[in-house]
């Protein structure tokens, strides 16, 4: 039987090699890890090589280059997932790319629009029956999942909660550290009136994280998720970083974006990511996420439910791999029911990532457990 092709873009990056780490361990791949640095790709070729089934090689390719569309065409993937953010500021190349080449195209992208906006690429992806599927990354896949999850036997849906925290010891990429700059300060979407870590408030996790702050954050859960179940509930995403000295600097960083004194926060990312790393050795490598609903059931009854993910042992960063790992295992066996581009939204069940954790240190509970 020919192996399923997946192509890995940005496969030696930081997620992009972690994902080829949960890749190696399913049968039946040939993995490809693409990107513009060939020593790069090589070496994590001949580190994982040893360590799983699937087959590896690598490859030069440049999603910016001219030849791009050529060269992707050349490598005739099956499906090709594209780990190269931030996305806020990408358009669909790589997914126009795909389409023309016959291949299907999944992404890690959180940014909102992007992510929203996928669906223009639908009626070309139905005609070439192939998957376009973006956000699959821990918002909006695995949060979605979560309150899909939560939202079982409810009549109608009130309130949405969605928080994660990292540990300030977990090991943080310079595409997540721009992204999330990209909107500090800036208006979000939603009835009310709220800036990008603007604010906070405190949510407990499960031990061993225990309290943290939380800010608002701008993802594609804030625009999806209030049109996917009755009543129309009212969504909030939070973000926090475990030492308070550096979330309520970001505080701080939002307000001067808010009061027009710092236009664009994420052109400073790299000097901002050297100073935060000065602190990486304080606090702790566990991590959490959570994600709560409020809503009334079938019988009338108000219910509050809230999941838990905890990461420890620095795992974190793995979770926005999970859900594309999860898509490989669906894909490889496409029966053409999921040909379109879609948010990752409504895919994937809980039971999917919690399959994709395993080796790993990543504990999820609830609801209410």
């Amino acid at each position: 039987m020919q192996a399923f092709r997946v192509l890995v873009i940005g496969g030696y990056g930081f997620f992009g090699s972690r994902l080829l780490e949960r890749l190696v361990r399913q049968s039946g791949l040939h993995i490809v890890v693409g990107g513009r640095s060939a020593e790069k790709a090589h070496a994590l070729v001949e580190r994982l090589r040893a360590s799983g089934t699937s087959m590896l090689s690598a490859t030069t390719l440049d999603i910016l280059s001219p030849t791009f569309k050529r060269d992707l065409a050349a490598l005739a993937p099956a499906l090709t997932i594209h780990t190269s953010g931030p996305f806020q500021a990408q358009d669909y190349r790589v997914a126009e790319a795909c389409l023309a080449c016959g291949s299907h195209y999944v992404d890690l992208a959180d940014g909102r629009r992007f992510v929203e906006e996928i669906v223009v690429l639908h009626s070309a992806a139905q005609a070439a029956g192939l998957c376009v599927i973006s956000g699959a990354s821990s918002v909006p896949a695995l949060s979605s999942a979560a309150v899909d999850h939560l939202a079982q036997g409810l009549k109608e849906i009130q309130t949405i909660d969605i928080g994660i925290s990292p540990g300030n010891r977990t090991e943080r990429g310079l595409s997540t550290v721009q992204a999330i700059l990209s909107y500090c300060g800036k208006p979000l979407p939603g009835p009310d009136d709220t800036f990008g870590w603007v604010g906070s408030y405190r949510h407990a996790y499960p031990a061993p994280v225990g309290e943290r702050l939380l800010s608002p954050c701008d993802v594609p859960d804030l625009a999806l998720l209030p049109h996917r179940y009755p009543g129309k509930p009212r969504v909030r995403f939070g973000a926090g970083l475990e030492l308070r000295t550096l979330h309520r600097g970001m505080n701080a960083m939002a307000r001067l974006a808010r009061w027009g004194l710092v236009p664009d926060w994420s052109v400073h990312a790299p000097l901002l990511k050297r100073a935060a790393d000065v602190f990486q050795t304080l606090g702790s490598d566990a991590g959490a996420m959570h994600v709560t609903v409020k809503g009334t059931t079938t019988a009338g009854d108000l219910s509050h439910r809230t999941w838990h993910l905890v990461a420890t042992h620095g795992d974190g960063p793995y979770v926005p791999t999970l859900a594309a790992a999860a898509l490989v295992r669906k894909l490889k066996n496409a029966d053409g029911s999921l040909a379109g581009a879609r948010p990752c939204v409504g895919i994937l069940s809980l039971e999917d990532f919690i399959r994709e954790c395993d080796g790993l240190q990543i504990q999820m509970t609830g609801p209410n457990e």
